[in-house]
């Protein structure tokens, strides 16, 4: 399938005209329970919405078909999407995963291990050597995430997808923050992909989604979709509503916050009151040549930087923009900033002068010039 394919039928959620009435946006369905005729056949095609109604039916075949998957569930948010993933480890199993992630994931990950759920190693992102020596037969499942926040550090799929196969492994992707309109890690190798739904796909910071999608239909995504069932976290009616019609803008919204981010990341590279800035589309981002290859679409909307002043200075330079607004979450269409280490708390590897950035849909000039002024602003509280 050609990119401008996927792109046309994203945006026309899979032709998907109600043939009832000839609504060209696609209907949405609260029901729970669905009919049955005299002879006690279903009249349609489901019979409860749990696990998918017909607008989350919808939802999740245009999720496939952005990810080339063989089949995509939605959940009631991205870490009950982990979580079902996690569920489908045997007791003892063994998990590889990366130091640096979510901090969600990584909590629950730290839980199953204390409850003794499964065993557990952690390597550096993008360190193939490490990961190759930390799988090994036993290994059920290799979880990474790329970008990993908030670093925005790159991990090769391709390969990592051959070091867990070789052992036996399912390769899951956090690919939250490199949605399909850029990278497609089940046509690189991965087995499943995850997607906090709440971030790109939907756009808007109004919906709390998740989504899994598979490569192929067997006997681990049979567990998957059975814990999906059982557990019931599906999302309402309304939300995956909402959630078609975030995708239907994702392409243009995304390649706007990509053009923006890596504008304003060129701006602030050179910037002294800066340590650093954490962007892959910067040649000297450690895992730029491999981002250039996996990331077709733009090297996305989230962009970190550190505070040459340490942790107070990046508290104020936080505190001081007028237009990022200073809040949790990325991937919508406004712009966020948050100083990370108080968020994620005190055993964070995260650095605390760290600041992370979403790019939203705003003039670019506007928000390098926040970025100025809230710079400035930071500085001079220090010096008081």
């Amino acid at each position: 399938m050609t990119s401008s394919t996927r792109e046309t039928r994203t945006v026309q959620a899979m032709h998907a005209i109600d043939r009832l009435t000839g609504a060209v946006i696609p209907p949405l369905h609260t029901s729970t329970t669905y009919a049955r005729d005299a002879d006690n056949a279903l009249i349609g095609a489901q019979d409860y919405r749990r696990p998918k109604g017909p607008t989350e039916q919808q939802a999740a075949q245009v999720l496939a078909m952005l990810d080339d998957g063989a089949d995509a569930r939605l959940f009631s948010s991205g870490m009950a999407a982990i979580a079902a993933v996690l569920e489908s480890v045997p007791t003892g199993g063994h998990v590889v995963a990366q130091t640096e992630m979510y901090y969600g994931a990584r909590g629950l990950l730290q839980r199953a291990l204390a409850k003794k759920r499964i065993t557990l190693n952690l390597v550096a992102p993008g360190d193939l050597d490490a990961l190759t020596a930390a799988a090994r037969p036993a290994t059920d499942l290799i979880w990474i995430e790329t970008p990993a926040n908030p670093s925005w550090a790159i991990v090769d799929i391709a390969k990592a997808a051959d070091i867990a196969h070789a052992v036996g492994a399912t390769l899951a992707v956090d690919s939250t923050c490199a949605p399909p309109c850029t990278t497609r890690p089940l046509e690189l190798g991965a087995d499943i992909v995850m997607h906090s739904a709440t971030k790109y796909l939907n756009g808007h910071s109004d919906v709390l989604a998740g989504a899994l999608v598979t490569r192929k239909s067997d006997t681990r995504w049979d567990e998957i979709c059975e814990i999906h069932n059982k557990t019931g976290a599906i999302p309402g009616a309304f939300e995956t509503w909402l959630l078609l019609r975030g995708l239907r803008t994702l392409h243009i919204r995304y390649a706007r916050q990509s053009g923006t981010a890596l504008w304003l990341a060129e701006q602030l590279a050179a910037d002294t009151r800066l340590a650093a800035v954490h962007y892959p589309g910067l040649p000297g981002h450690p895992g730029h040549d491999v981002a250039r290859r996996q990331m077709t679409g733009g090297f996305g909307g989230m962009l970190s930087v550190e505070l040459a002043g340490g942790f107070e200075a990046a508290r104020r330079f936080a505190a001081a923009t007028k237009i990022f607004i200073q809040a949790t979450s990325l991937g919508g269409v406004e712009s966020l900033i948050e100083h990370r280490k108080p968020v994620e708390g005190a055993d964070s590897p995260v650095p605390d002068a760290l600041v992370r950035l979403s790019v939203g849909l705003e003039t670019p000039a506007d928000l390098l010039a926040d970025i100025d002024q809230a710079l400035a602003a930071a500085a001079a509280t220090s010096k008081e």
